[in-house]
């Protein structure tokens, strides 16, 4: 019996922390929910732009950076923003660990989108390139 339990629990974790391809739809009404949608000036429409171009709306999408990687929907970068443990002077501005931006609860990375956002470089920083999207 413990060991069944012990295995629905594993079952449970495992089912809970699933990585997810959101829909353009889904992103809107998340992104509406939690305030996103014209957070600093940004609409829903840039942001989904944004997730679609970095991530394909896929959370699991990681890319090595060179020293560093992006992580998530957002691709957040581990240099500045979360920390994976493998980044040299990583400065964690999110206080996030970058492992958590690849599950399928996106409410903490759309926290760390925000705090990316009010740095000066704006939401270019959440770009591989610093190309603006338009507003």
């Amino acid at each position: 019996m413990k060991v069944f339990l012990c295995l629905a629990f594993l079952l449970c974790l495992y089912l809970g922390s699933e990585a997810k391809v959101y829909t353009q739809c889904e992103l809107y009404n998340i992104f509406q929910e939690t305030g996103l949608a014209g957070y600093h000036g940004y609409s829903a429409a840039n942001w989904i732009c944004l997730a679609y171009y970095e991530s394909g709306y896929n959370t699991e999408a990681v890319n090595n950076n060179g020293p560093s990687r992006d992580y998530g929907i957002f691709q957040i970068n581990s240099r500045w923003w979360c920390n994976d443990g493998k980044t040299v002077g990583a400065e964690d501005a999110c206080h996030i660990s970058c492992q958590s931006l690849l599950n399928d609860d996106i409410y903490d990375d759309i926290e760390c989108a925000k705090r990316v956002v009010r740095d000066p470089n704006g939401i270019s920083a959440c770009l591989l390139v610093n190309t603006p999207v338009t507003q």
